[in-house]
C-alpha cells in the first residue's frame, strides 16, 4: 500500500552562524541604539523573548536596553567574540561566545541558543557557563 498523503514542503533553514554572529556583533557588542534598534528589527521578529539567567525579557527595546546596560556596565572595551561556528536544524540554533575587555583576559563564556521563525530570531536563550575557581 503506497501513503499517497501529501507532505509539506520542508521549510528552508536560516543561515544559523550568520543570524547569531550578526546578533552579537550588532546588537551585543552595539554601542549606538539607533544601529541596535535597527539590527534588532532585522534579525528579530517583531515580538522576541530573550530568557536570561536572572530574567524574561520581552520586546525588542527591551532586549536593546539590556545590551546597552551591559556595555555600559562592563566598560568601553568589552565586546562579545563568537567561539566556532554557529550549528542548528529545524529552527533552533546555538552559537559559543567568549566576553571580556579587547585585548584583555576573558571575563565570561556561554551560549546563546535561539528558536527561529520565518529566517528570525523569535526566543533566545542566554546560557552562561560556571565561572571555574
Amino acid at each position: 500500500m503506497s501513503d499517497t498523503t501529501p507532505t509539506a514542503p520542508k521549510a528552508a533553514e536560516p543561515d544559523y552562524d550568520r543570524l547569531l554572529r550578526a546578533n552579537l556583533e550588532r546588537v551585543f557588542n552595539e554601542r549606538d541604539a539607533e544601529r541596535r534598534a535597527a539590527a534588532l528589527a532585522e534579525l528579530f521578529v517583531e515580538a522576541p523573548v530573550m530568557y536570561e539567567p536572572t530574567d524574561i525579557v520581552q520586546g525588542r527595546e527591551a532586549i536593546s536596553a539590556v545590551a546597552g546596560a551591559l556595555l555600559d556596565r562592563f566598560g568601553p572595551t568589552f565586546r562579545f567574540t563568537p567561539v566556532g561556528n554557529a550549528v542548528g536544524h529545524h529552527g533552533l540554533g546555538y552559537l559559543r561566545w567568549q566576553a571580556g575587555a579587547d585585548g584583555g583576559p576573558v571575563t565570561v563564556t556561554g551560549s546563546d541558543v535561539a528558536e527561529f521563525a520565518h529566517g528570525r530570531i523569535a526566543r533566545l536563550w542566554v546560557l552562561l557557563n560556571p565561572l571555574e575557581a
